[in-house]
């Protein structure tokens, strides 16, 4: 596992930044989705619902590469390529309204349908690359 330098640990710790998402679909062609994200534990986490394209890309093993651009400076990136640790329902609920909290600031998930089942991911950190 690798960590995030330091000096970039304010995009994925403290600024409300979005990361662009790249997975692999089925007929191996690359997906990107904007994401919300937190970082704990060296992990990054995302969430999405069952039946999403994620859904169908994100899966334990699968490589995906992020970038992480700083919402005040679009000259400073951190990119990171790594792989998905850990797939989990279990707290997912949980997980989407913290990313709320975060990025909405709203205490429950407000786009949420009937009968959707979240599902958390955990991607480790394998390399990154920094600018700015």
């Amino acid at each position: 596992m690798v960590t995030i330098p330091e000096k970039y640990l304010d995009l994925v710790t403290q600024k409300k930044a979005f990361a662009h998402l790249a997975t692999i679909l089925s007929d191996g062609s690359p997906q990107v989705t904007p994401v919300w994200f937190d970082y704990t534990n060296g992990v990054v986490r995302v969430n999405t619902a069952k039946g999403r394209v994620k859904a169908r890309t994100l899966r334990d093993g699968a490589k995906v590469a992020m970038s992480i651009l700083d919402p005040d400076n679009a000259y400073r990136y951190i990119q990171i390529r790594g792989h998905v640790s850990r797939v989990s329902e279990d707290g997912a609920d949980a997980h989407i309204d913290s990313l709320a909290m975060k990025y909405l600031g709203k205490n429950k998930y407000p786009y949420g349908q009937p009968g959707d089942v979240r599902v958390m991911y955990e991607i480790t950190p394998d390399a990154t690359q920094v600018m700015g």
